[in-house]
């Protein structure tokens, strides 16, 4: 196997499209708006002019924003009725359960194969070739796609024979991310109250008792109030955020810190920082 596509170049999905090329494979782009498009010919791939056309290549991953976009691509728009059998699909996104389920089984319904394998990573990630992949589906159609998988990922974690269960272990670790930013911005309004310096804390807590990316990473954000370039939105973090608020209701589980998240989110975007890093959510707490 060595053609493959690419639906959906934004953040995620064009260092993905690039290091398959660097890898040697044959890869088939495309994009609602052909800038992105144009920019990945000119250094060697080749452009579909449709989802349909992309899909004849018989790989195919797709990184799109939510559940709307994949309905509108691939579940509502009839794409899939001519497919190739035996083609796969690999989404790659972030939606929910009940989105992973209908697909698996309308894909499966067209003899198309389905894989969820949302990903852990920031663009930084994404171009290092060091994503962590949350795999879900038909083991044969994982193993199938474990070389790609391998170029742009440092591991695939295999989660089991239903897609939801990749996108809910997704949403977990996201909602865990956001409690993470949340907290830590709570703990750097608390210090500086007392005119404690929040680059020196968050480089304390992050080197101590909470190492790893999630600490380290968002710290710094947080300490330098620098939210821009804008890793991950708010606006996608509010998106995720309600994910996993849906799927706790689903399965009568409470989440009452994601009750208040959800307001935390809310009034972030409507203060203005849709656009900016979700760690700006924290700019709800009062800071010095």
């Amino acid at each position: 196997m060595n053609a493959v596509a690419v639906i959906g170049l934004g953040t995620m999905g064009r260092p993905i499209a690039r290091n398959l090329m660097k890898a040697g494979y044959d890869v088939t782009v495309w994009n609602r708006s052909s800038g992105r498009v144009d920019e990945l010919v000119a250094e060697g791939a080749r452009p579909a002019h449709s989802v349909a056309e992309a899909l004849e290549v018989g790989t195919v991953l797709s990184m799109v924003s939510n559940d709307q976009a994949v309905s509108e691509l691939f579940l509502d728009s009839g794409v899939l009725e001519a497919a190739p059998t035996g083609t796969v699909h690999v989404n790659l996104a972030t939606v929910s359960t009940g989105l992973a389920e209908r697909a698996g089984q309308i894909h499966a319904a067209h003899h198309v194969g389905y894989v969820a394998a949302p990903v852990f990573g920031r663009e930084s990630v994404a171009e290092a070739g060091a994503l962590n992949i949350l795999a879900a589906g038909d083991p044969a159609l994982i193993d199938r796609v474990q070389p790609v998988f391998d170029v742009i990922g440092s591991r695939t974690w295999r989660l089991g024979n239903r897609p939801e269960q990749a996108n809910i272990v997704k949403i977990a670790g996201n909602y865990l991310m956001a409690c993470a930013i949340q907290s830590l911005g709570e703990a750097v309004s608390l210090a500086e109250a007392r005119d404690v310096d929040a680059g020196q804390l968050t480089e304390l807590l992050s080197s101590t008792m909470f190492p790893g990316q999630v600490y380290g990473t968002y710290g710094k954000l947080i300490a330098q109030r620098r939210y821009q370039p804008a890793g991950f939105t708010t606006e996608l973090g509010r998106k995720d955020l309600h994910l996993a608020l849906d799927s706790a209701a689903h399965a009568n589980i409470p989440l009452p810190i994601g009750e208040v998240l959800r307001s935390v989110f809310d009034q972030a975007i409507q203060a203005g920082h849709g656009h900016d890093d979700w760690a700006s959510i924290t700019e709800q707490e009062p800071r010095r």
